[in-house]
C-alpha cells in the first residue's frame, strides 16, 4: 500500500483560519505506572509508504478548559506511535490510551519514548482532484516545500515548522484550499509489518481512533498492499 492516511471529515483550510498548536506532553503523573517496554529497538514508520498515519477528529467544546497531550509507546512488531489529544480529564484520557496499547499487544512509555525517531514538520494535504502528482509536485516546490507525497487518494506536502503558513497561503493561490495544514510527526524511518501484527496494529489504531479525546494518531509503520488485501 502507498502513502495513505485516515481521517476524519474535515473542513477545508485556508491561509487565514489555519492555526497550529503543538500538543504538550504527558507528564509521568498522567502516565501513571505506564513503563514502556520495548519490543523492539525497530526504527519508526507510517501507514503506507513514506508517510504518516494520522487520524483527525475535529475538537470541540471550550478550548480554554482543554488540555493538550502527547502519548508515546510501541505498538505491535516494535511500531512507534504518537497518540495527540485534547483532553478536559487527564486521567481519564491516560487511562483509555493506556487500555488501548495493553489491549492490543503495545506498551505505552514515557514521554519522548519514540518521539526522537520522527521530525516535527508541517504537513498540507489536498486531495487527489486537486491535481496530478507532476503538478502539484511542481507548485508545492515553487511555494516553498520540503517534500510531496502522492498517491491515489491524496497528496500529503511537508515544509518545515516556520514555513507552515507562507507555504500553505501560497499554495491556496494556486490549488485552492487544503484539506488540511497542521504540525505533524514525519518518521525518519519506515518498520514493515507482516500480515499477522497489522491486524493487532489496526485494531488498536481503531480503539484509539474510537476514543474521543484522541485527536492525532501518528505512526511508523509500513503495511503492503498484499497484506492488506488479506487483510480485507
Amino acid at each position: 500500500m502507498t502513502a495513505a492516511c485516515r481521517k476524519k471529515a474535515e473542513t477545508p483550510v485556508t491561509a487565514e483560519t489555519y492555526q497550529a498548536t503543538p500538543a504538550a506532553e504527558a507528564t509521568s503523573s498522567d502516565m501513571g505506572n505506564m513503563a514502556m517496554t520495548p519490543l523492539n529497538a525497530a526504527p519508526i514508520m507510517a501507514k503506507g509508504r513514506g508517510t504518516v498515519t494520522a487520524i483527525d477528529k475535529a475538537a470541540g467544546g471550550d478550548a480554554e478548559s482543554y488540555d493538550e497531550m502527547r502519548y508515546e509507546g510501541y505498538g505491535p512488531g516494535g511500531v512507534a506511535i504518537i497518540v495527540e489529544a485534547l483532553t478536559d480529564n487527564r486521567n481519564r484520557t491516560a487511562t483509555n490510551v493506556r487500555t488501548a496499547f495493553s489491549k492490543n499487544g503495545g506498551n505505552l512509555g514515557a514521554s519522548g519514548a519514540v518521539s526522537h525517531g520522527f521530525d516535527r514538520r508541517g504537513l498540507i494535504t489536498y486531495p487527489a482532484s486537486a491535481g496530478d502528482a507532476d503538478s502539484v509536485f511542481e507548485a508545492a516546490l515553487e511555494a516553498g516545500a520540503e517534500d510531496v507525497e502522492s498517491n491515489e487518494d491524496e497528496h500529503s506536502i511537508w515544509t518545515s515548522m516556520e514555513a507552515l503558513h507562507e507555504v500553505a497561503k501560497a499554495l491556496e493561490a494556486t490549488l485552492g484550499a487544503a484539506e488540511s495544514a497542521k504540525l505533524a510527526w514525519k518518521p525518519q524511518l519506515l518498520v514493515e509489518v507482516d500480515e499477522a501484527n497489522a491486524a493487532t496494529l489496526l485494531k488498536m489504531i481503531d480503539a484509539l481512533e474510537d476514543d474521543d479525546d484522541v485527536q492525532t494518531v501518528w505512526g511508523n509503520y509500513d503495511v503492503s498492499d498484499e497484506v492488506m488485501a488479506k487483510l480485507g
